[in-house]
């Protein structure tokens, strides 16, 4: 398949395949007739890596994932999953943190306090 075909099959742009190929998530194939041709596999290739990204990977995260998918190692991608969900509670803990003191200013602010000028917030 062509490069266009390839990534409407697997739901990205063509900038974005060609984006893959030089970060080297993505092969890019020779030339055969003047065009390059793409098999089934790039596309479920390029549909994994937009999953990751969707779970908050980063590519060079997603690089070594493709390493443990193409071994069928579920143990590299379980360890991956373990680290990335560790930093999404940390962040959901900072979110929380964030939110409240944004809550108290908005109080602040309502109460037409003059601390609300200077971003003061009672802890």
């Amino acid at each position: 398949m062509t490069i266009g075909t390839l990534a409407r099959a697997a739901g990205v742009s063509v900038e974005t395949v060609r984006y893959y190929e030089r970060r080297e998530l993505l092969e890019q194939p020779e030339r055969g007739d003047g065009y390059r041709r793409y098999s089934e596999a790039d596309v479920e290739r390029l549909k994994f890596v937009r999953r990751a990204k969707e779970l908050g990977f980063t590519l060079a995260e997603i690089k070594d994932l493709l390493v443990s998918a193409e071994c069928r190692s579920a143990s590299g991608i379980l360890a991956a999953a373990r680290v990335k969900l560790g930093e999404v509670e940390e962040r959901i803990v900072a979110l929380g943190s964030l939110r409240d003191r944004l809550d108290g200013l908005v109080r602040t602010c309502e109460r037409d306090d003059e601390d609300c000028v200077g971003l003061e917030v009672a802890g």
